[in-house]
C-alpha cells in the first residue's frame, strides 16, 4: 500500500473512532424512531464507499453527520441525504426523499411529490387562475429529461405546483458548490427533483425539520452541539446555494409565509 492510500486509510480509522465517541451526542439529537447504532454504523458505510471524505476535516465530517442526526435522516443510499466533500470540507445536502419526509411532519400536507418529464411524454401544464397539468410517461424509450414538476395536495382541499425545465436546473446546479460531484453526478433525477420541490417549499407551510433542511443545504458545519439547529435568515431566492460557508452557529431569521394554495383539487 502507497504511502498516501495509509494516510487516507489512517484517516478513516480515526474518524470511524470519532464516530463510534460520538455516539451519546447522537442519541441525544436523534428524534425517538431512529437508532443511534445504524446511524452509525451507516457513517461508516458512507466513509467507505466515499473515501474522498477521509481526506476532510473531521470537523466538517462530524457536524454533517450531527445535522443528518438532528433532522432525523439517513445519509446514503436511501437518498434522505448526503455527505458531500468539497476540497477538505463535508457539506450536508439533503436528497429529494428527506425533503419529502421533512415536508410532510408539518401536519397540513395530504400528498406531495416531485417527478421528471422525459423527452417521449405526453406533458402540457398551464398557470393563470386555473392551472393545470398533465403528465403521461412513455411506457419505453422516453429519452432524456426536459423538465421536473412538483405538485402538493393539503388537507384543507387546496393545491399548489411548480414547474422546471432542465436549463433551469443545470443553471441552479451550476451555481452550487457541490454541482460537480456526488448527487449531482450519480443521481440526477433525484437531485432535479429535490430543487423544484425547493422552489416550492418556499409557498407550502413548513415544518420546523424542513426550514432547518434548507438552511443548512450546502453549508458546512462544525460544531457538534446535539441542541436544535437555527434557521439561518433568509432563505435564499435559488434553491441552491451560490457559494457554501463554515457554518458553527446561525443566528434566527425569519420564516418562510406560506401561501395560499393554488387552486381548489
Amino acid at each position: 500500500m502507497s504511502r498516501i492510500s495509509n494516510a487516507v486509510a489512517q484517516r478513516q480509522g480515526n474518524l470511524t473512532t470519532l464516530i463510534d465517541k460520538m455516539r451519546p451526542q447522537i442519541a441525544r439529537a436523534l428524534p425517538r424512531h431512529m437508532d443511534p447504532d445504524r446511524l452509525a454504523r451507516v457513517a461508516m458505510t458512507v466513509l467507505r464507499q466515499t473515501p474522498q471524505l477521509g481526506q476532510c476535516t473531521p470537523e466538517s465530517f462530524l457536524g454533517a453527520l450531527m445535522t443528518c442526526a438532528q433532522l432525523g435522516l439517513e445519509p446514503g443510499p436511501l437518498g434522505h441525504a448526503y455527505l458531500v466533500p468539497y476540497g477538505r470540507e463535508v457539506t450536508f445536502v439533503p436528497g429529494y426523499r428527506g425533503l419529502l419526509e421533512l415536508a410532510r411532519r408539518s401536519g397540513q400536507i395530504r400528498t406531495i411529490a416531485a417527478h421528471v418529464v422525459k423527452q417521449n411524454d405526453e406533458f402540457e401544464f398551464e398557470l393563470g387562475l386555473e392551472p393545470k397539468l398533465v403528465h403521461r410517461p412513455a411506457l419505453r424509450d422516453r429519452g432524456d429529461t426536459t423538465h421536473v414538476y412538483a405538485v402538493v395536495h393539503y388537507r384543507d382541499g387546496g393545491y399548489d405546483m411548480e414547474v422546471m425545465s432542465r436549463d433551469e436546473v443545470e443553471a441552479i446546479r451550476d451555481r452550487s458548490r457541490a454541482g460537480k460531484t456526488g448527487p449531482w453526478v450519480t443521481d440526477w433525477d433525484e437531485m432535479a427533483r429535490k430543487t423544484v420541490l425547493r422552489r416550492l417549499a418556499k409557498r407550502m407551510p413548513m415544518s420546523v425539520e424542513l426550514a432547518q433542511a434548507m438552511a443548512q443545504d450546502g453549508r458546512v458545519r462544525v460544531d457538534v452541539d446535539p441542541s436544535d439547529l437555527d434557521v439561518t435568515p433568509p432563505i435564499s431566492e435559488e434553491p441552491e446555494p451560490v457559494d457554501g460557508e463554515v457554518v458553527a452557529e446561525s443566528e434566527p431569521g425569519d420564516w418562510p409565509e406560506p401561501a395560499t394554495p393554488g387552486g381548489e383539487a
